[in-house]
């Protein structure tokens, strides 16, 4: 489990590698927490590198979800998602909530 936050201009880039399971998904939500921290709400999550997105790693999403949503200051765009995760997402109800770009060029543009 990797946890990369680089600050752009418009967002926050977020990448991730590895599994993210339980015991990883603290430190994703002290990555999302970091970034709402330094006033940053729109957030790019690259996906490229994960093998593995449990359960308690989609509750950090939903929750990253819900604050940057609320009061419209931004949002959550993933990226790069792999086709076995983006099953998680479809089979869970989270692909229609989010928005999901095929590369980080196009998310990070997409703000």
């Amino acid at each position: 489990m990797e946890i990369n936050t680089t600050q752009l201009k418009r967002c926050d880039l977020i990448a991730l590698s590895g599994r993210f399971d339980s015991a990883a998904a603290p430190a994703l939500d002290q990555a999302f927490a970091q970034s709402n921290e330094r006033g940053t709400y729109r957030i790019v999550l690259d996906m490229s590198g994960v093998e593995y997105f449990g359960s308690a790693a989609i509750r950090s999403l939903v929750l990253a979800y819900k604050a940057c949503r609320r009061f419209n200051r931004g949002d959550v765009i993933l990226a790069a998602v792999p086709p076995k995760i983006k099953q998680v997402f479809d089979l869970t109800g989270i692909s229609p909530l989010v928005n999901i770009h095929d590369d980080v060029v196009t998310a990070v543009g997409s703000f």
